[in-house]
């Protein structure tokens, strides 16, 4: 499917290329894979690493342990930082952002004092950056767009304080992402080409050109230059050592194939983007984060061929991702496709909007998340 969007060869999406494991599972966008080839565990069925909801504050403790032995931030508590970051983001979609905010924060402030200190190593500065530019991400998918920014801003600029390129370019990414949301394209076309530039050749700089500059381009209504974009993200990808990355700063040809059909959509090429979201969701697990995002993509590039299906498709996404664990992202999707569907009528566009309407907040008014 994906060879069939690009026109390419498997060797040249690296789909030929045996997987480089982390352990024996690792998760990445929106899928489980196994140490074998076709990612699939015993039976037949897709098996993952998992990690429980009392897991997540025992690994603040194992920090705070950490610092006991070594208030000064040496070796140990860097060590155990960088694997606390791993660990986050790699069970990133595990659970609904607003326990994970939580726990992240909590970790972030145990550093604070080290850094406060003055005798901070590198090595803490730099996961002091990757725990910021994970509050951010966090702070967005919660609809917390200052907040975000706020987090995205310290990020960048502990990436590259630390010469840590790959963190830099990847918060720069993100504050492309949240101005985008906000409609500040100029401002994420910025962002974006800033990323870009910082980041290093091969999987980070096909993400930085898919994610961040393509869409924002798109935005903008350069076409031209979107599909520039997108063609340095392929060549990127294709030129990479590993195929793809797990985690929530991880990169993938099917995160790629969504970012196209959003843009596509965007740019009003409506058959390409449906092309582009069907790969992308074949992609997916079921019920994920990313299933939801490829799900409702696709739903508004069927908007005008098929709405019956584009609705159909936004009603499976509500009743099968709880309301906790609905990203803002993927609400903006569902009430851009429900404009999209306006002028299709009828009582099943009626019923989406109803239950648009009826969805409630990730935050409420007083300032509290979501959490049933």
């Amino acid at each position: 499917m994906l060879c069939a969007v690009y026109g390419a060869r498997p060797d040249q999406l690296a789909l030929d290329r045996r997987r480089v494991p982390w352990d024996s599972v690792v998760i990445r966008y929106g899928r489980a894979h196994t140490a074998t080839d076709d990612g699939h565990g015993p039976d037949g069925q897709e098996s993952m690493r998992m990690t429980t909801d009392a897991g997540l504050p025992a690994v603040a403790e194992s920090v705070r342990l950490a610092l006991l032995e070594s208030p000064e931030g040496g070796p140990l508590v860097v060590d155990l930082a960088e694997a606390v970051v791993e660990h986050f983001a790699l069970n990133y979609s595990k659970h609904p952002p607003h326990a994970l905010f939580v726990q992240v924060r909590d970790v972030r402030q145990l550093l604070t004092p080290v850094v406060k200190s003055g005798h901070a190593n590198t090595g803490v500065l730099r996961q002091v950056g990757w725990l910021s530019a994970l509050l951010g991400n966090l702070a967005y998918h919660l609809d917390d767009v200052s907040g975000a920014r706020v987090h995205l801003t310290a990020a960048a600029a502990y990436g590259a304080g630390a010469g840590e390129r790959r963190l830099e370019a990847w918060a720069s990414g993100a504050q492309s992402m949240v101005a985008r949301s906000c409609g500040r394209i100029t401002a994420a076309v910025e962002h974006a080409e800033r990323g870009a530039a910082a980041a290093p050749e091969g999987l980070v700089r096909a993400q930085l050109h898919a994610w961040a500059l393509l869409p924002a381009l798109a935005a903008a209504g350069r076409g031209d230059d979107a599909d520039h974009a997108l063609a340095t993200a392929l060549n990127e990808l294709e030129a990479a050592a590993r195929a793809e990355a797990p985690g929530r700063f991880g990169f993938d040809a099917a995160e790629l194939a969504l970012h196209q059909a959003d843009a596509f959509v965007v740019l009003g090429r409506t058959a390409a983007a449906r092309t582009s979201a069907e790969a992308s969701l074949a992609a997916c697990a079921a019920d994920t984060p990313s299933w939801a995002a490829a799900s409702l993509t696709l739903a508004q590039a069927e908007s005008t061929s098929a709405p019956q299906d584009a609705v159909q498709r936004a009603h499976d996404v509500l009743d099968r991702v709880p309301a906790t664990r609905l990203r803002s992202t993927a609400r903006t999707r569902l009430w851009h496709l429900n404009g999209m569907l306006t002028g299709v009528g009828g009582p099943v566009a009626g019923d989406l909007m109803e239950r648009l309407r009826m969805l409630p907040a990730s935050i409420d008014a007083h300032g509290q998340a979501l959490t049933s």
